[in-house]
Order: structure tokens, then C-alpha cells, then sequence
């Protein structure tokens, strides 16, 4: 019995009776295997005794039992993979219901034009950008601020040519001139006779000054020396260089620079080349003294002005008359223009200003100072300036026919307690598109003045000493001077001279004052 327990314990089959009984039992029981069970396995010294089916069955059950394990296997990880999904999806519901959705999805897709489709997209990855929101790089913003900086700037281009264009322009400079000292103003001599009329070039490279004495010099604006002088002409000589004959009163350059024009009392215009001063036309047909000459900005046409009283218009690059406007009831003393095909005359003693249309041939007629309106000047397309010998000095504003703003006495009063007279203002300048004006008289002094709100009032600025008649003003283009024309008698006559004055151009340099630093900064 020991013998045979520690046989089993070892798994070997004991010897004896005993073992061949056993065997025997488990022969009869492999013996039903035919009818379905699983027979016992039997081992003895000699080794198993199992037969071909039962082998074929084990092997069967084997395959069977590998098989079941590698199912179950794959369910666990399919149960895992399941659990994570859950994780990332909140139901199973929601996993469940995904399969549908997707496709009704590709159904709509296949049911939607690419137009469609491209919209969808679109819309799709601007809300991906949205939930994003990360914030740009530096890089970026400083390129996207770049841009916001330079729309900014073209908007603002844009937004000047469109107001100037309709005359409304008007920057704010004059609060940041500062009073230019005497010692600082330079003083170009070179001639004879009182200074009438000025014209700068369009770079402000050069000046053009005419005077009594009939002659035209050309000065340096750097250097202040004469870079040319156009003579006088003498009457009836033949074979002489052209030139003038009688007193210069008007000049204009064109826009380009190209061509300069001057008129005379001989009834005359004289078109030159601005840059060798050569003569090129001559221009007749005013019955009087030309007294205003005007070039259209942006062309080559010309507008001319008479003591006939007429208003001229010429082709100067095709060198032929183009029309004639008559009404003014008197000497017409000055002119002036600017882009738009329209010219502005100041009509002496008529007391009125005028608005050519030159198109429709037609005139507005303006009225407001008292005495003889000697000088005119366009601020922008839509506002001028004028000066009268009652002392007055006019805004104007092309929708109303009286002044906006009227400065009474601008240049004070003279002569005996009782028996005051204003001083006569017998030119003015405006810088275009701002908000700076300058008046001359012949009281020792420029002004210049602030056009307020809208044009509707003139505030004092400063006075700059000159003495002598101011017979003509001109700012350059920048602003950055202004150049008058002095003379010891006025422009028109020789009513009076003052013999301490001299004949000569004066350069004012205007400097501007520093604008305070921003708060904060």
C-alpha cells in the first residue's frame, strides 16, 4: 500500500495486482469513448495504451481548448480597449450613435455642390482658429501692426486728396510757427525798381522776382545768388534778346515747372522756359495792362487777367488763345487758380471777387469789403483769401456770397489823431490746404494769421519787420519759408514812396516749434 501511494505521488503506476486491475477498469472505460465521453488517460511501465480515435479526439479538444483561450484573450483587450474609449467618449451611448451620424454626414457630403463644400471648410477651420486662440508671435505682430500702420497712413492719404478735392481740407500748422527773428530773414538785392510780383519753383529750388525796372532774375534758394536775368527790352530795337519793355506786374509757373508766364503793362505775355529762361511765346491780345496770371495745376493752361477787364484763357504747350470771359466792371487787379478748370479774379474798384467757370462760361459774384480789392488767393479748392485798400482782409467760402470772416483795420491805422486811414493790404498768401495766411501792407510789418474753425474767423499769430510796400507774398510748398517782394512804391502806382525801404527779396524762414511729448511718456 505504501509501495503503491508513493507510486501515484511519483505519477508512475505501481506493479502488481492492484495496477493490473486498475488498468483493466481503465480499459473498459476507454472502451465507451465511442459514445461520447472523454476517456481517462492510463499510464503503466510499458507506456500509455490509447488508441488512434482517442488521439485524433484529444487533439481535436486541444486545438479546441487553444482556441478558446486566444477568443478570450482578444475579448480582454477589446474590453480594455473599450474602457478607454469610454475614457475619451463620455457614454457608450455616444460611441453607439457615431456610426449613423457619420453616415448621414457622407451622405450630405455626396449631396452638397463644391461651392458648398468649400464654404463648409471654411467655416469649419475658422472655428477650429477660434477655439484655438493662441495667441501670434512677435513676429507676427509686429508685421500685422506694420500693416494696421501703413493702411493707416493710405487711409489717411486717401482721406486728405478726397477732402482737398472737395475743398475742405485744412491742416493745422500755424499754432506751431514760431516769430522768425530779423536777424534770420536773408535780403537778395538786385534791382533797380520796386519788387511787383514773385513765383517759386515747384521743388522750391529757385525764385522768380519782376520788377518795375522791367527785368526777371532768377535766384538760388540755397545760396542766394542769381543763377540768370532776362533785361529790359528797348521799344522799336531790332536783333536784341526778347524781354520786357514796361513794368513787370504778374508771373506764374506751371505746376511741372516747365513753362513760366509774365505780364506787363505793354499788354503783353511772355512765355519762357522756367529752367534756361528762354524765351519760347509771346501771347497778345489783352487791350491793357495784364495784371494777373495764373497756370491750371496738373496742365499747361493759362489764365490771364486785364485792366480791360477780361479774363483770358490760353494753351500754353500748344501755344494758341483758347476764350475770352468778360465781366468785371472795372480794372481786374488779380487772379489766382488751382486744379479744378476755374480761375478767382479780385476786381479793384468793382468791390467784387469772382469765381470763373470756365466750362459753362458762367461767374459767381461775391461781395464784402469796401474799397478797392487789390490781391486774391485760393487757401483749397473751396475757400480764398483776399485783401482790399480799405484794410480789410476777406475769407471766403464758395457756398455763401458774403465773407466768412472780415478783419477789419489788419494792418492798423495811420496818420493824424482824427484823421486815421487803415493801412492799405496790398497782398496776401495762404499756404495751400492749411490753416496759415500772410498779409502785406506797407505799416512795417508781415502778419500772419490763423484761419479759425471753418474759416470763419482770423486770429493774429505775429508780425514780421519789413519796411516798404509788400507788394507780393509767396510760401513755399513745404512752408518751410516765405519769400516777400518789397518795394518803395506799391505795385499798381506811385501814389507815395517810402525812401527808407528797399528794393529787394526777403527769405523768412518759419520755424516751427516742438510739439510737446504725449502725457505718459
Amino acid at each position: 500500500m505504501l509501495a503503491t501511494a508513493a507510486a501515484r505521488k511519483r505519477g508512475k503506476p505501481a506493479s502488481g495486482a492492484g495496477a493490473s486491475a486498475g488498468a483493466g477498469k481503465r480499459r473498459r472505460k476507454v472502451s465507451g469513448a465511442s459514445a461520447g465521453r472523454v476517456p481517462a488517460l492510463s499510464r503503466n511501465r510499458k507506456g500509455p495504451l490509447i488508441s488512434a480515435d482517442v488521439v485524433r479526439t484529444l487533439d481535436q479538444r486541444r486545438d479546441h481548448i487553444i482556441n478558446s483561450q486566444a477568443d478570450s484573450a482578444g475579448d480582454r483587450g477589446k474590453s480594455k480597449g473599450g474602457s478607454k474609449m469610454n475614457e475619451e467618449i463620455s457614454s457608450d451611448s455616444e460611441s453607439e450613435s457615431l456610426a449613423p451620424r457619420r453616415t448621414e454626414e457622407e451622405e450630405e457630403e455626396l449631396e452638397e455642390t463644391a461651392q458648398e463644400k468649400k464654404l463648409r471648410l471654411a467655416k469649419l477651420y475658422l472655428e477650429q482658429l477660434r477655439q484655438q486662440g493662441e495667441p501670434m508671435g512677435r513676429a507676427e505682430e509686429e508685421k500685422a501692426e506694420a500693416r494696421e500702420f501703413e493702411e493707416d497712413q493710405v487711409a489717411g492719404r486717401l482721406k486728405e486728396d478726397v477732402l482737398e478735392q472737395r475743398g475742405r481740407l485744412q491742416k493745422s500748422v500755424a499754432k506751431e510757427i514760431q516769430a522768425p527773428a530779423a536777424a534770420d530773414i536773408r535780403i537778395l538785392r538786385g534791382h533797380q525798381l520796386s519788387i511787383t510780383c514773385l513765383a517759386i519753383t515747384p521743388d522750391d529750388s529757385a525764385i522768380f522776382s519782376a520788377a518795375k525796372d522791367c527785368t526777371i532774375i532768377k535766384w538760388s534758394m540755397e545760396s542766394g545768388r542769381k543763377l540768370h536775368v532776362i533785361p529790359r527790352a528797348k521799344k522799336g530795337a531790332e536783333g536784341q534778346p526778347p524781354g520786357h519793355s514796361s513794368h513787370v506786374l504778374c508771373m506764374a509757373i506751371s505746376s511741372d515747372g516747365k513753362y513760366l508766364a509774365s505780364g506787363d503793362r505793354s499788354k503783353l505775355i511772355l512765355i519762357w522756359d522756367a529752367q534756361s529762361c528762354r524765351h519760347l511765346y509771346t501771347f497778345t491780345g489783352h487791350r491793357d495792362a495784364v495784371s494777373g496770371l495764373a497756370f491750371r495745376r496738373g496742365t499747361h493752361q493759362l489764365y490771364s487777367t486785364s485792366h480791360d477787364r477780361s479774363v483770358k484763357v490760353w494753351n500754353v504747350a500748344e501755344n494758341s488763345y483758347v476764350e475770352t470771359l468778360f465781366g468785371h466792371q472795372d480794372a481786374v487787379a488779380a487772379l489766382d487758380a488751382l486744379s479744378r478748370e476755374c480761375c478767382v479774379t479780385a476786381g479793384g474798384r468793382d468791390g467784387t471777387v469772382r469765381v470763373w467757370k470756365i466750362p459753362e462760361e458762367s461767374q459767381l459774384v461775391f461781395y464784402g469789403h469796401q474799397g478797392s480789392i487789390d490781391s486774391i488767393q485760393l487757401i483749397n479748392e473751396e475757400h480764398m483769401v483776399s485783401g482790399a485798400d480799405d484794410g480789410s482782409v476777406a475769407l471766403w467760402g464758395l457756398s455763401k456770397k458774403r465773407p466768412l470772416a472780415l478783419q477789419r483795420e489788419a494792418h492798423g491805422l495811420r496818420g493824424e489823431l482824427g484823421l486815421e486811414q487803415p493801412f492799405w493790404v496790398s497782398s496776401v498768401a495762404a499756404l495751400l490746404n492749411t490753416d496759415l495766411v500772410a498779409t502785406g501792407s506797407h505799416s512795417s510789418c508781415v502778419r500772419l494769421w490763423q484761419c479759425g474753425e471753418g474759416f470763419r474767423r482770423l486770429d493774429l499769430l505775429c508780425d514780421i519787420p519789413l519796411v516798404g510796400f509788400i507788394n507780393s507774398l509767396k510760401f513755399s510748398s513745404t512752408g518751410d519759408f516765405l519769400v516777400a517782394g518789397v518795394g518803395q512804391e506799391h505795385r499798381l502806382g506811385r501814389w507815395w514812396r517810402i525812401k527808407e525801404a528797399r528794393n529787394s527779396v526777403c527769405i523768412i524762414p518759419l520755424r516751427r516749434a516742438p510739439r510737446p511729448p504725449a502725457v505718459g511718456s
